[in-house]
């Protein structure tokens, strides 16, 4: 792929490709070591990225993770690391909820200047405000994963090439059931629609555009989550783009959205997948569509990439700003109290 392809030009060919780029000699700080972190440290070793620090509360955490994908670790946190980096290429921070923007802050203290933290960044929309109108010249992006997905950009050409998205439908039905409530804290839980339903949501609104009006309307609760366990909607978008959403959480199902144009009815069920269904049939085929690397979480290495590539990231990644407006949309459709 030429180096100086242009994003805007053709994203799915961008991301699927982004294996033949060049970021061997780039220098990363990774700040955490649980599961998310892991799968940051995998992307960065397919990407053949060899200068990369591990930070974690625990040095016992941080010192498995180094010695996995034999990068360098430090235990005791950011806050009492942070101070002696020379200025790294990008800064991955993928801490608990709560500890995201403190983080990001004592990274930009220190002089660090390009930062992404992963998503939803917080839990309240005011909070990413708040930071961002502290910024100057730094650049901090929200890790929104899927919507780097390559069959996600792949949709985009399609309906592009169709005319047009039409209309769209949407859930994204929780399996609470699966849930691991010891893993985070309440407020996690309390606002699960903006700390994991947003991942479907932010896609949709991607694809159509952000509300102009919209009804939203909760039934049920949870003694964790008592704004809701049933979610219904509709509304129209900037774009003019109608859409409906339903989300059963007591139920069965999981994640999917649809979305249609004169021409065909598109499906990502699961969001990893794409298939068709042509007008006048009946009947999902496949759609093939390629990406880098297969055992990597998908999105992962495609952010990193992003915003190891100034020319794109600035516009491409999610700005706090636009980060905000997710939450404030959750907050909408689950009944969140702004305060």
């Amino acid at each position: 792929m030429p180096n100086n392809m242009k994003f805007n030009d053709n994203s799915y060919e961008w991301l699927s490709n982004i294996n033949s780029l060049f970021f061997e000699d780039k220098s990363i700080l990774l700040v955490g070591a649980g599961s998310m972190a892991r799968q940051y440290a995998i992307a960065l070793s397919k990407m053949k990225i060899k200068d990369v620090t591990i930070i974690s509360q625990s040095q016992d955490k941080a010192n498995h993770l180094g010695k996995e994908f034999n990068f360098q670790s430090m235990g005791g946190g950011i806050e009492n690391n942070i101070s002696g980096f020379k200025k790294m290429d990008l800064v991955i921070i993928v801490t608990p909820v709560n500890f995201l923007l403190k983080a990001a802050n004592f990274a930009i203290k220190s002089g660090q200047d390009n930062i992404m933290i992963e998503k939803p960044g917080s839990l309240n929309y005011k909070e990413l405000i708040s930071f961002s109108d502290k910024l100057q010249n730094q650049n901090v992006k929200v890790a929104y994963n899927r919507l780097y997905y390559t069959n996600f950009h792949k949709l985009k050409e399609l309906v592009l090439k169709d005319g047009g998205i039409t209309s769209c439908r949407y859930t994204f039905t929780e399996r609470v059931h699966t849930f691991d409530f010891d893993k985070a804290d309440a407020d996690t839980y309390f606002r699960c629609g903006i700390g994991n339903s947003l991942h479907v949501i932010s896609m949709v609104h991607e694809l159509i555009g952000m509300p102009k009006e919209i009804s939203a309307y909760q039934f049920g609760k949870f003694e964790w989550h008592p704004s809701g366990s049933i979610f219904v909607g509709s509304g129209i978008t900037k774009n003019d783009i109608p859409f409906s959403y339903h989300a059963d959480w007591n139920s069965s199902g999981g994640w999917g959205i649809e979305v249609m144009t004169k021409e065909n009815a598109y499906r990502l069920i699961p969001l990893e997948e794409l298939l068709v269904c042509p007008k006048g049939k009946s009947d999902w085929k496949q759609i093939p569509f390629k990406t880098t690397f297969e055992d990597v979480k998908r999105g992962v290495a495609e952010e990193i990439a992003l915003m190891l590539s100034p020319k794109y990231n600035e516009n491409e990644m999610i700005s706090l700003e636009k980060a905000a407006s997710f939450n404030k949309l959750a907050e909408k459709i689950f009944g969140y109290d702004s305060n």
